[in-house]
């Protein structure tokens, strides 16, 4: 009898016998269909995907010389089919003068936001000054890929010695900066908004202006976003974030 045999049946186990027990679904064999599509563990995501919080979503970072204007709706969902809740603050301070926004599923995009924002205050604390909009973001990308969050697609922006940064952080840990940036289930309705009104030129109060824009451009058809909007200004002077219920509040107009 090997060590690995079953004292009751006789049987030898299979697998590791100090491995945790899976539910149904999970690590099954396949049953035919395409990649994911019909093994045991994409049934088990898919029936996952019923009861996850997530936030649809569409949110905005646009930089400009004086600063960064980062927009988002405030929609959650169950599954992309029910409104679970209709305040959810997307966006948040991570960094004296920076913020990240939360996109994906709930629980994974809060978490993610709580292990960048004491990485940053480690380091403040360490280095004695905060750490760079830059290096926060290879950090961030860093910790996408190798990391267990779970569909996070989170926009970085932030104002340091540099100047003004806007990222969009991928799934698979890609860092990619650019003049302004869209993330979310609304990103094609946003752009769509932005691309023809967008100049570098512009102000902090006509970044905001556009950045609410074209939030409230995707809430128009995009299912997963909607009930208002949250906005944040970060300049060198810190961070403001606040909440309305009604996008036309929000304009700096």
């Amino acid at each position: 009898m090997s060590r690995f045999t079953d004292p009751l049946t006789g049987a030898d186990a299979v697998g590791d016998p100090t491995a945790p027990e899976l539910a149904d679904g999970f690590g099954s064999g396949h049953s035919g269909g395409g990649s994911g599509a019909g093994d045991g563990t994409g049934n088990a995501r898919a029936r996952d995907e019923e009861s996850v919080n997530k936030t649809g979503t569409t949110t905005v970072g646009i930089a400009t010389e004086d600063g960064v204007v980062v927009a988002t709706d405030r929609r959650a969902s169950l599954g992309g089919r029910f409104v679970s809740n209709k305040s959810v603050q997307k966006v948040e301070q991570i960094h004296p003068t920076g913020v990240l926004t939360l996109v994906g599923s709930v629980g994974g995009a809060q978490s993610f936001i709580r292990t960048l924002r004491s990485e940053a205050d480690l380091y403040e604390v360490r280095e004695g000054e905060p750490i760079g909009i830059h290096a926060l973001a290879t950090l961030a990308g860093n910790f996408a890929r190798g990391g267990p969050w779970f569909a996070i697609n989170p926009i970085l922006a932030g104002v340091d010695d540099e100047g003004s940064h806007v990222y969009s952080i991928d799934p698979a840990g890609g860092v990619m900066a650019d003049d302004y940036t869209v993330t979310g289930s609304g990103m094609q309705l946003a752009h769509g908004a932005i691309e023809g009104e967008y100049d570098e030129a512009m102000s902090m109060a006509e970044a905001r202006d556009l950045a609410v824009r074209a939030v409230e451009a995707a809430s128009e058809r995009d299912t997963g976003s909607g009930n208002g909007v949250y906005v944040a200004e970060v300049t060198a002077e810190g961070v403001d974030i606040e909440g309305f219920d009604e996008t036309e509040a929000a304009l700096a107009e």
